[in-house]
Parts: C-alpha cells; sequence; structure tokens
C-alpha cells in the first residue's frame, strides 16, 4: 500500500499540473485574504482571525480535490493498467485506500502553506498574539474532516468514466450537493432538519472549536460510504 501512496504522489508532482492546482489554491485564497477589497478581505474585517478563509476554503475545496483526485483510476483505464493493478498480489481494499491516502497527503500539503496566515495574524493582533486559537485549531480540522469526505467522493467518481474531466465534473457536482444541496432543500421544504444531512452543518459545528464525536463520525461515514461504492464498481469489472 506505500508504494501506492508514494506513486500517487510522485505521479501528482510529475507533471505541471500537481504544482498547479496548489498554486491556484493558494493563490485563489491569498488574494481573496490580503489583496482584493470585500467581505473576504481581513484587512477590511479589521479582526485578527480567519473566519473569511474557513468560509472561503470548502468553496475552493469543491474545486481542487476533485481536480486531484480525477486521475486515480480514470488514468489507470484510460492507460489499461487497470487491470494489471487490480492482478498484483494486494487487496483491492488496500489498492483504493493507498490512492485515497496519496490524494488526501496532497490536499494536507496544499494546506500547510496556509499556516503562514497565522503569523501574519498573530503580528496584527492587538495586542500582538491576540487570536482565537481554538476556533482557529477547530476550523482546520474542519477543513481535514471535510477533506476526507470530498476525497472519498472524488476516487468514487474517478471510476465512473475513463475521461478525467467526466470525473472531475461529476465529482465537482457530488461534492457541491453534499456540502450545500441539503441546506439548499431546507430552506424550500417543511424539513428543516434535513440540513443536518449535509457538510456545511458539521464543518461549521467543529469550526465553533468544539469536537463533537457526531461530527467526526458524519465525516468519517461519508468517506466510508463513498470508498465503499469505489470498491463495490470495481469489484464488478469484468
Amino acid at each position: 500500500m506505500l508504494a501506492i501512496i508514494q506513486k500517487e504522489i510522485n505521479g501528482f508532482f510529475s507533471s505541471p499540473i500537481g504544482y498547479l492546482v496548489i498554486a491556484v489554491f493558494l493563490t485563489i485564497n491569498g488574494l481573496f485574504l490580503w489583496v482584493f477589497n470585500g467581505g473576504y478581505n481581513i484587512f477590511d474585517n479589521g479582526f485578527a482571525e480567519l473566519t473569511s478563509f474557513f468560509e472561503l476554503a470548502p468553496w475552493i475545496f469543491i474545486f481542487l480535490i476533485p481536480a486531484i483526485t480525477m486521475r486515480a483510476f480514470s488514468e489507470e483505464k484510460r492507460m489499461g493498467t487497470i487491470e494489471l493493478l487490480l492482478t498484483k498480489p494486494i487487496s483491492l481494499q488496500k489498492i483504493i485506500l493507498g490512492k485515497y491516502l496519496g490524494a488526501l497527503i496532497l490536499i494536507i500539503l496544499a494546506l500547510i502553506p496556509t499556516l503562514l496566515y497565522l503569523f501574519t495574524l498573530s503580528d496584527l493582533g492587538n495586542p500582538t498574539g491576540n487570536w482565537d486559537v481554538g476556533s482557529t485549531i477547530g476550523s482546520y480540522l474542519g477543513l481535514f474532516f471535510l477533506g476526507l469526505a470530498y476525497t472519498g467522493i472524488g476516487i468514487f467518481a474517478s471510476t465512473l468514466s475513463e475521461n478525467q474531466i467526466i470525473a472531475f465534473i461529476v465529482a465537482v457536482f457530488l461534492c457541491f450537493f453534499m456540502y450545500y444541496g441539503f441546506d439548499g432543500l431546507s430552506t424550500i421544504s417543511s424539513f428543516r432538519e434535513i440540513s443536518s444531512l449535509g457538510m456545511q452543518s458539521h464543518f461549521r459545528s467543529v469550526a465553533r472549536g468544539v469536537l463533537d464525536t457526531r461530527d467526526v463520525i458524519y465525516f468519517l461515514s461519508v468517506a466510508t460510504f463513498f470508498l465503499s461504492l469505489t470498491y463495490i464498481i470495481l469489484k464488478k469489472r469484468p
């Protein structure tokens, strides 16, 4: 499984696309948080906090993570190497988990540079170092759990077609629906509780700085569900 994880990471950084995806993520965040005037600009808000980043990042993740995962199995199908991969002396579960963890590591690598924002906030605070530690840590944990779920969705979408663009579009749609769709449905129906099925409410719950086991179980369940669907699809291949 470690070989598969290493293969995924090497494959991602062996082409300009890997660096481009991470660069786009950091650039978009940087522009909205520090350059463009508006509601996301930290200087305009007047508070030394990363609330704007944690509101923006989940939406960027909707496009970033499918861009990372779209090649997981669709590329294997296109190249005709999936049969060779499935005949290797390693279980299908480990193959799926290896590709999943490889993509997840790349997402964490994309998040690490954003920790520099904390040093900037620490200097901007009055007094220096005055920033909400609990909420910030909770929000980063929320992004991590969100990444767990999005990555599971993206890996699943990559099994549906050998065309990476189709896999990307399907993953974007599913991520968007799982994040915002249930909240949208709750506003047009009488069942307000349906919003609890969506990721947005659980992400906001974790971002408050209080780690509830129900939120953790929710994100792990979503990731497990889509990875299970991935296993079923690959297992049924002729």
